[in-house]
């Protein structure tokens, strides 16, 4: 099996340290963010894995070879030109995943503990097009799913906008929608290139919703194991309590 890490990000809400270096670099513990995902990655047998790269590339690309991809074989999916978002940035790497295994994708500033393994076995029983990795915690944006575990739409608590906008009037057990906030964690079938009709920049969360009318997004609930989002210079204390 084969991953890729969105690692391309301008990681705004990291500054001061993403003036000068890429999320991806940012240390925990004396370790960067991307070398504990790789790690992360080994634990279940994933070695084979592509990194793409856009705010100052060449630091991750150094870092990579420097430490000889930490014992994984890495690929680089070169965005300098143009940062393409989760869903550009994961068509510009189809060509990576050829072939009829599901792959595992995973942003670099996310760090948890959970057993992707048992995800992937989830995946590959259900067989979906894709299955995404939620927890029930409080977040400002939400998947919603159905009684089944499958993707019916979108929410921001704070707009009180929703996609698909006509949900509330379509779908027939609306109010029994449950709320799963995304862990940023997906194990993909590689089904998935040929029917991505968005071109250049865009998000994954678009791709997903528009989807999921002809076929199955499942999720996967992780729900009590640690998961952290090192977004911020605050999130790096944590993490380091967290990750030894």
């Amino acid at each position: 099996m084969k991953a890729m890490i969105f690692s391309a990000g301008l990681g705004s809400r990291l500054k001061p340290f993403t003036d000068n270096h890429p999320k991806a670099l940012a240390l925990v513990n004396g370790k960067t963010l991307l070398e504990r995902n790789i790690l992360y990655l080994q634990k279940f047998g994933i070695t084979e894995v592509i990194v793409n790269v856009h705010h100052f590339a060449d630091q991750i690309i150094e870092a990579i070879e420097k430490n000889n991809g930490w014992g994984s074989t890495i690929t680089i999916s070169d965005e300098r030109e143009e940062v393409l978002e989760t869903g550009g940035g994961l068509k510009k790497a189809a060509w990576y995943f050829e072939g009829r295994k599901a792959f595992v994708v995973m942003n670099v500033d996310i760090l948890t503990d959970f057993d992707l393994m048992e995800m992937i076995r989830s995946h590959e029983q259900e067989k979906p097009l894709a299955t995404l990795a939620v927890t029930q915690r409080r977040s400002s944006r939400y998947f919603l799913f159905d009684t089944y575990d499958a993707l019916c739409g979108w929410r921001n608590i704070q707009t009180e906008e929703e996609k698909p906008a006509d949900l509330k009037n379509t779908h027939e057990d609306y109010e029994l929608l449950k709320e799963k906030a995304f862990s940023g964690i997906h194990v993909i079938s590689p089904h998935i290139f040929s029917l991505i009709k968005q071109e250049g920049k865009f998000s994954m969360v678009d791709v997903y919703l528009d989807l999921m009318k002809k076929n199955k997004i499942n999720s996967f609930d992780h729900t009590g194991g640690t998961l952290l989002d090192v977004g911020k210079p605050e999130s790096i204390l944590t993490a380091e309590e967290l990750f030894g």
